[in-house]
């Protein structure tokens, strides 16, 4: 069953809670719901280093399995790559180091989507 657009924002906000508390640096949620037709939101984050990026993927998804009982669709890259990417469906993680996070710039790729 798909999640409701009260539940898919809960999810989004977790996410980003959840990279907080693991000292990921700047997340940020950016709302897609009026402008794509694929996702609903994407957030966003930078880690520090490769076992940061990997800690905090892993710890995204075990905090979403206990507070949701979801498991990503799919995971995309790794932290080697400095880019790994969470699908939840309607929410999409993007982990990545600070030099890739400028180079993609999702920020200004999407600026027309409302920042959270």
């Amino acid at each position: 069953m798909a999640p409701n657009e009260e539940e898919t924002l809960s999810l989004a906000q977790s996410c980003k809670k959840i990279i907080l508390e693991k000292k990921g640096i700047a997340p940020i949620i950016l709302d897609l719901r009026k402008i794509s037709s694929f996702v609903d939101f994407f957030v966003v984050c930078t880690a520090t280093s490769e076992p940061h990026l990997k800690a905090l993927t892993f710890g995204l998804e075990e905090k979403i399995r206990e507070e949701f009982h979801l498991n990503p669709l799919h995971i995309e890259g790794s932290p080697q790559s400095h880019w790994v990417i969470i699908d939840y469906g309607p929410v999409l993680v993007h982990v990545f180091m600070e030099e890739e996070r400028a180079f993609y710039e999702l920020e200004k790729l999407w600026g027309d989507a409302p920042v959270m």
